[in-house]
């Protein structure tokens, strides 16, 4: 937390680097951020890669929440922003900087190429669509780019059967398919691929049952009722003993906090609520 705090008083200085082609966004701050993170955890245990998730999680306490951070039009430029974050960016962030702290090699280049794997379809950054809008289909992808385990899927948990499609049936509240209409059309074709998945959840019923399997550092997923989303929010499992609880960028709180109630609390008071999805990160060599 105290790390945080001091390094973002330094002067906002953008950097602008190429990948693939295209720009890659990124600041003095947020270089110095990952660079800190990086030496602090250098001789950290890495037999467990959720825990050491959590406890880099713990780090951004008190960050501020802020939305949007990835919108920079239809070309899609590789942010990179740690000072400012969403639940998404959090969880995201957390993750490169875990297996770039297990690769060969930690330095900031690796978590910029690991960050940008794990946003993207295949990890290859194409433009807009290629960013993996939906978090059954993030969580799909990670699985099969090896940096993650679907956790619902290992315990035999119920299927999900939501239909994704919010995106392409509300075009109008996205800059970028408001901008351009013309994108719409194969956005509906992956939520439809993503959609036909197969994808697992444990409903909230379920969550005693099965919530001895979730574990410190579990990327978590709340799923919805919403029509057209699979998923509204995401969080970090924390485990106290018995109590399960977890750590997220609120936009409630408007920062990045350790929620005072417990997963199930939290589930059950959100109307809308219906369960979740469980990605656990694992050593990759990717």
């Amino acid at each position: 937390m105290k790390l945080i705090r001091v390094l973002i008083l330094v002067v906002f200085v953008p950097v602008y680097f190429q990948s693939s082609g295209q720009d890659i966004v990124v600041d003095a701050n947020d270089k110095a951020i990952v660079e800190a993170i990086l030496l602090d955890f250098k001789d950290a245990d890495q037999s467990d890669p959720g825990k050491l998730l959590k406890e880099i999680a713990l780090t951004f306490l008190e960050t501020p929440y802020v939305a949007h951070t990835l919108e920079t039009g239809p070309d899609e430029k590789l942010v990179i922003n740690l000072r400012e974050l969403d639940c998404t960016t959090y969880a995201e962030n957390c993750l490169a900087l875990v297996q770039t702290i297990l690769s060969d090699q930690p330095t900031f280049d690796t978590f910029k190429n690991k960050l940008e794997r794990i946003r993207y379809r295949d990890g290859v950054r194409s433009g807009y669509l290629s960013r993996l809008h939906y978090f059954s289909e993030w969580i799909d992808d990670n699985v099969n780019k090896g940096y993650v385990m679907d956790v619902a899927r290992n315990i035999k948990a119920p299927e999900l059967t939501t239909v994704v499609g919010f995106m392409g049936d509300h075009p109008g509240s996205y800059p970028v398919l408001k901008a351009h209409p013309e994108l719409v059309p194969e956005l509906k074709r992956f939520e439809e691929k993503a959609s036909d998945t197969k994808r697992w959840y444990i409903p909230i019923d379920n969550l005693d049952k099965y919530g001895q399997s979730i574990q410190d550092g579990d990327i978590i997923g709340i799923t919805t009722s919403v029509k057209g989303l699979d998923v509204t929010h995401v969080v970090i499992a924390s485990r106290d003993k018995e109590r399960l609880s977890f750590i997220h960028a609120s936009s409630a709180a408007e920062k990045v906090i350790r929620d005072p109630l417990t997963l199930k609390e939290y589930l059950t008071k959100g109307k809308s609520n219906t369960g979740i999805m469980v990605a656990r990160p694992v050593r990759s060599d990717r």
